[in-house]
């Protein structure tokens, strides 16, 4: 006569393992009775978990599974949303503490996309209103001093030493130097257009510009496409060629480049490199991530992501332009001659770009400037990017990593 005994498999809320009908096994006489310790596979047909496979049952992986399981029938902004404190949390907690989920199936946000989620716009905008509030004159000297011990201002450089003098936060930033603080290399025909550290310089190769060592972007990304002919003095170049070819307009020059890092205690206010001619603005509007080397290491083609105002022109050897690129809490980019130009507007189409020629029927020559001359300022700390044409004997004159003030050699022939 034969008894049921047989095992159904292992409970999903406990871990444990049931057994059928009055807790016998099916078995008729003469037959073997089950070996419960038997080393078959666990989970396999009439096979039975070893020691091993009923500890690893009994850790509350199950119910965990089950609930990841869950997350992702949810939809993809309900499942970023409920894993975000968890990605958090995952960055912040030290000796890897929530670790053994990955091992479960869940995966964290990537550090690039969480980060890319913080509201870097909004926040600079609410910077830039700080930045405006009147502070007490009793407020002032301690705020301004507490600026200038963290980020090592050198206040005798200023134009105005009394800290009592800047009613607010933005004319501090702005705050001008004595004449004689910088002065202008009259000897190199590139000079430094603000004060800085050099992240990368060198030819352009293959369209793409390194923003620092090994992180590259596209040439035509950050630049946008190629201006039209009519604000430009040079004759139409065939199409077929690559979009760095299209820039070189004179036989035998090269293209170049020059990454400028602005800290924020570097003085703020950005100057023309060079004699040239500004012809044509053009302002991308986008996210306001940190320039910091160490995040420019960590995102690839931020200076495309960010916004950014990009000035084109020539000089004696041909194409030239400065973009200033936007940061965290770069509340704006400023222009002095154009009055136009309205950065970090709270609402805009991401890849959209707006253009603005110098050149009219009344002004052929668009806007020259004087190498030196003031040509704009930041809120706060950012970066510059020079993209120039020059002969094959140009050389620079700088070192990966260096510090440089406004005025000083980039470069010559």
């Amino acid at each position: 006569m034969c008894q049921s005994n047989a095992l159904q498999g292992p409970d999903l809320h406990t871990g444990k393992w049931l057994r059928s009908g009055n807790g016998g096994s099916s078995s008729c006489a003469g037959d073997p009775q089950p070996q419960l310790e038997s080393p078959g596979p666990a989970g396999s047909a009439g096979g039975t978990p070893n020691r091993r496979a009923r500890f690893r049952l009994q850790f509350p992986q199950l119910a965990l599974r089950r609930r990841l399981g869950q997350l992702s029938c949810m939809s993809r902004p309900a499942l970023k949303l409920r894993s975000w404190p968890l990605t958090i949390l995952y960055y912040l907690l030290p000796f890897g503490a929530l670790k053994p989920l990955t091992r479960v199936g869940w995966r964290p946000v990537s550090r690039v996309a969480l980060y890319k989620s913080v509201p870097t716009r909004l926040l600079s905008r609410a910077w830039g209103r700080l930045n405006q509030v009147e502070l007490p004159t009793w407020l002032r000297k301690p705020v301004y001093s507490l600026y200038i011990w963290t980020f090592g201002v050198n206040m005798k450089e200023a134009a105005v030493e009394d800290l009592h003098h800047y009613r607010n936060l933005s004319e501090f930033f702005r705050r001008k130097l004595k004449p004689q603080a910088r002065p202008v290399c009259c000897v190199h025909s590139v000079i430094s257009p603000s004060d800085g550290k050099i992240l990368n310089f060198g030819q352009v190769k293959n369209c793409e510009v390194e923003q620092v060592k090994g992180v590259t972007y596209s040439l035509e990304s950050f630049l946008g496409p190629r201006i039209s002919t009519e604000d430009l003095r040079f004759s139409e170049v065939p199409p077929g060629n690559s979009f760095q070819q299209q820039l070189v307009t004179k036989e035998g020059n090269e293209l170049y480049h020059c990454v400028i890092y602005l800290a924020p205690g570097d003085y703020h206010c950005f100057h023309s490199p060079t004699d040239w001619r500004v012809s044509h603005r053009r302002h991308f509007p986008g996210s306001l991530m940190s320039v910091n080397p160490g995040v420019a290491r960590w995102i690839k083609e931020l200076f495309c992501h960010n916004e950014r105002v990009v000035l084109t022109g020539d000089w004696k050897h041909g194409f030239f332009s400065l973009t200033a690129v936007g940061a965290t809490n770069v509340g704006s980019i400023r222009i002095y001659f154009d009055q136009d130009l309205h950065t970090n507007s709270p609402r805009y189409s991401k890849g959209s770009y707006n253009d603005f020629s110098f050149i009219s029927n009344n002004n052929k020559e668009g806007i020259p400037m004087r190498k030196g001359e003031h040509l704009g300022e930041f809120n706060l700390g950012s970066t510059i990017v020079l993209i120039f044409e020059a002969p094959k004997d140009f050389k620079f004159h700088l070192k990966a990593g260096q510090k440089i003030r406004f005025g000083e050699a980039l470069g010559s022939l």
